[in-house]
């Protein structure tokens, strides 16, 4: 099926769907996952992959374009373009110059990439075609934090533009820090702020209130989310509150991932690694607060990734541990999830519909 088909119902035109994965794995794909969705029913249909593309963790789509990371000891970040008929095409490979790249952000003509175990931040210029230049600037973080396992260097988990679109924002998981930096015209970046969370926090992700006033900031290591107020690039972490729901149990432990919020900023959802849920939760005081609703079973094991459609009819959850990617249909009124769907894919670690 090519982009653009209108769904049987009538409910909107089906549009592509990328699904990241591990290749080097037991078990895993063999490139870049690609299905079909239906915006009307939120069912999701995997039909086919781009081969090739090794270890793509974290894949990002805008419009024709394509990019996704190659979670190696030496990390890239591959460029591809998508034809009349929806199928990406490899157009160029880069370098990262760091290990494990694992999260990846357009901005300003750029691609960033945040390399998770050597601690660092590439910076490659998006050519005319898609493709990618040369690296233009690599920022090494340094530190680390108490804990000895996960915490003994920097690891940048996660590079994104503030919704302003001045600042860029780096979460570092070894420091329990964001650094803000500025992206020049050169393609340089340049820190202008550091925000500290408490120790052994573990910062994961972050994602912002769509009033840019406030941030909510998923932390891996104690099960935390942390509100915190923005204003022009300077993070101020508040009150943090825990993803699970009160009486959890304590094992299997618990690695909280991705963080998203509606579009209009009523809702925030957080996947539960280990606890193996979608946690929802009521935004209050225009932001300022957040509130658990519930804690909903994503119909899968370890969710990593999660993202909404366009629209926030659904929510679809990349399960890495048993195979496959769950659809939740969305209560506007209450925020509420009911699961509605599954496919199976390979070691799903991420699912980007195409934008």
């Amino acid at each position: 099926m090519t982009e653009g088909v209108a769904s049987a119902d009538g409910g909107g035109a089906v549009v592509r769907a990328y699904l990241g994965t591990y290749t080097s794995w037991p078990g895993g794909g063999e490139g870049i996952g690609v299905g079909e969705y239906d915006p009307a029913t939120g069912a999701l249909r995997v039909t086919g992959v781009v081969a090739g593309v090794p270890n793509p963790s974290f894949v990002i789509a805008e419009g024709r374009r394509l990019y996704a990371v190659n979670e190696e000891a030496d990390g890239g970040v591959t460029a591809l373009t998508t034809g009349r008929d929806g199928v990406p095409e490899v157009v160029n490979r880069e370098s990262t110059g760091g290990a494990d790249p694992c999260h990846l952000a357009l901005h300003r003509g750029y691609l960033l990439s945040a390399n998770y175990s050597s601690g660092s931040v590439a910076v490659h210029p998006v050519r005319p075609d898609g493709g990618l230049g040369g690296r233009t600037d690599l920022v090494e973080l340094t530190g680390s934090g108490p804990d000895p396992e996960r915490q003994e260097g920097p690891h940048a988990h996660q590079v994104l533009p503030d919704p302003s679109g001045r600042f860029v924002l780096v979460v570092d998981l070894g420091t329990d820090s964001v650094h803000t930096y500025e992206l020049d015209d050169r393609g340089r970046l340049t820190r202008t702020a550091t925000a500290r969370l408490h120790p052994g926090a573990g910062p994961r992700h972050l994602a912002f209130h769509p009033s840019g006033r406030f941030a909510y900031i998923a932390n891996e290591l104690d099960s935390t989310v942390v509100v915190a107020s923005y204003e022009r690039g300077v993070l101020k972490p508040g009150p943090k509150l825990s993803t699970l729901p009160e009486g959890a149990p304590t094992t299997p432990r618990n690695y909280p991932a991705e963080v998203v919020v509606s579009a209009d900023g009523r809702f925030a959802y957080l996947s539960n690694r280990g606890h193996d849920s979608v946690a929802v939760f009521a935004v209050e005081r225009q932001g300022a607060a957040l509130r658990l609703v519930e804690a909903v079973p994503v119909g899968g094991a370890f969710p990593r990734h999660i993202t909404l459609d366009r629209a926030g009819r659904f929510l679809l959850a990349a399960n890495q541990n048993s195979g496959n990617v769950t659809t939740f249909a969305v209560d506007r009124a209450t925020g509420r999830l009911r699961q509605v769907g599954s496919a199976e894919a390979p070691i799903p670690v991420c699912v980007a519909l195409k934008g």
